[in-house]
């Protein structure tokens, strides 16, 4: 049979895409996703989100050699599992600052994609005219918050950072508690909030297991898409639209191995050029992370509380350290002059290298994520096997202004930690060894331990690659819509972004 939409990816935009465009029953929609039922307890405790990396539900990828990190692959967690990376993330619930829209085209200021931040929200404190209270995206305060995370707000306000209580309010600066994608303490995903209301209507046909490995096209149209599930190769047709779901890596992997993008660059590995877009893949661009860490006194550390005992506590009651989402509070603010370039994550425990090394000792960390990179890399083919993984280049402080922000923003990481009342609790410097380092030395260590804050964007971008309506330029009948299409990243977290893309794409496919 043929639908009426393909939708490749049930990640956050797939997720919502699936729930809209079945909201009429005379719409048909496919839903292909790579990767399995989100069925794991861990998939759902706000704590363990860092264990389900190097899973069954991680794509697992990584970076090629950066240069400017002493020629380390950095690892790129992607989630491969209903809910994509919104049953992976830490479920900080961030819009961004408004300026962030202002340059994404006709149709994407924020005055715009507002109603749609709106309508997706079911906010459990806040309300209009800035927040939604009755949209399918539970946004709640975390029921747990650790001592030292209460401290940290208090010391940050010391040391000159206004305080705030909502971060998506009318200014984004400050020092506060996050809000979390939660229900009662458990995680809510884009598969809870919008795939599992949808599963029930006959319209909806949900595949998992299944690669994608092409767009099919009948001249420039695409009419189809190719995947393989279960090692079986099968096609599947549709009548209105294909819309790419993927993300930043996927997405333009898979139009490329469709024939769309740099014809040069697919010639080189046998594939057959549809359109000739050379923007596919450029302007890939992250939030790189670098963490400040401690040890502590007087106090505990999240991973010593998360035993049995507060497991079978979150179970029966959704509270205790497992409602963490480890990074429980935060900043906003300008390293420089002008809008907001830096964002602090603090966890009450030591977590660095992607949370992959279990910490020796009690500690707390102070992660400085750049909000405002100024550099680009790209993401090729390296190989038309849809099954191998692309060439993953972000350029991480090719721009030197990017590493003079981080090495500055690690320095007042540093004062904050010296004010009352978090100095207290901090016995020692962890990494760096010593807080009296020269400027060159902070520079080397934000090298040294830089990661991903697991916001890939760009690569797909509206101008470029898509246009305002999401519609991939040269071709018809294809969309992106995912965290690809946005061309410069929002200041802060991309999960809610990416649905308010998904929210308003709903409407421009059927409008």
């Amino acid at each position: 049979m043929a639908f009426d939409y393909i939708v490749v990816g049930a990640g956050s935009a797939g997720c919502v895409l699936a729930n809209r465009l079945t909201e009429d029953p005379n719409r048909t929609v496919l839903l292909l996703e790579a990767g399995g039922e989100d069925d794991a307890d861990e998939l759902h405790v706000p704590a363990a989100f860092s264990t389900l990396f190097k899973t069954r539900y991680d794509w697992n990828y990584e970076t090629v050699e950066q240069k400017q990190l002493g020629r380390r692959r950095a690892y790129w967690p992607r989630a491969k599992v209903l809910g994509g990376c919104s049953s992976m993330n830490a479920m900080i619930y961030i819009r961004g600052n408004r300026a962030d829209y202002d340059g994404w085209g006709d149709g994407w200021t924020f005055d715009d994609v507002l109603p749609y931040f709106v309508k997706a929200e079911r906010n459990s404190r806040l309300g209009g005219p800035l927040h939604g209270t009755d949209g399918p995206l539970h946004v709640e305060d975390r029921r747990y918050t650790h001592e030292l995370s209460h401290a940290w707000v208090d010391a940050a306000v010391s040391w000159g950072l206004k305080p705030t209580d909502d971060f998506n309010g009318a200014t984004q600066e400050g020092a506060g508690l996050y809000q979390v994608t939660c229900r009662n303490g458990r995680r809510w995903s884009a598969a809870d909030a919008y795939l599992r209301p949808a599963l029930e209507r006959p319209n909806l046909t949900v595949r998992t297991h299944a690669l994608a490995e092409r767009v099919v096209f009948d001249g420039t149209r695409a009419v189809g898409v190719a995947y393989r599930r279960r090692g079986v190769s099968e096609v599947e047709h549709a009548d209105a639209e294909v819309i790419l779901a993927g993300g930043a890596v996927n997405s333009p992997q898979l139009l490329m191995l469709s024939g769309v993008g740099p014809a040069e660059h697919l010639r080189e590995h046998g594939v057959e050029v549809v359109a000739h877009l050379p923007e596919v893949g450029e302007n890939l661009h992250d939030h790189p992370a670098a963490p400040v860490l401690w040890r502590t006194r007087g106090t505990t550390d999240l991973v010593n509380l998360a035993t049995t005992t507060g497991l079978l506590r979150w179970k029966l009651t959704g509270r205790g350290p497992l409602a963490s989402n480890v990074g429980e509070a935060g900043a906003f603010y300008a390293v420089g002059d002008g809008l907001p370039d830096m964002q602090f994550h603090v966890a009450p425990t030591l977590f660095y290298d992607n949370g992959l090394r279990e910490p020796t000792v009690t500690g707390f960390t102070i992660g400085a994520t750049l909000v405002a990179p100024r550099s680009r890399g790209r993401l090729r083919l390296r190989s038309a096997d849809p099954a191998w993984r692309p060439e993953i280049d972000p350029g991480y402080y090719d721009d030197p202004a990017d590493l003079d922000v981080m090495t500055r923003a690690v320095r007042d990481a540093t004062a904050i930690g010296a004010r009352a009342p978090l100095a207290r609790y901090l016995d020692a410097p962890h990494a760096p060894a010593s807080h009296t380092l020269s400027d060159e030395d902070l520079a080397e260590h934000v090298r040294s331990m830089t990661q991903t804050l697991y916001h890939p964007v760009g690569t797909c971008a509206i101008g470029t690659v898509v246009d305002p309506s999401l519609r991939v330029q040269g071709v018809e009948g294809l969309r992106v819509v995912d965290a690809s299409v946005m061309p410069v990243v929002p200041r802060g977290n991309t999960n809610a972004p990416t649905i308010m893309v998904a929210e308003k794409a709903a409407d421009l496919v059927t409008s």
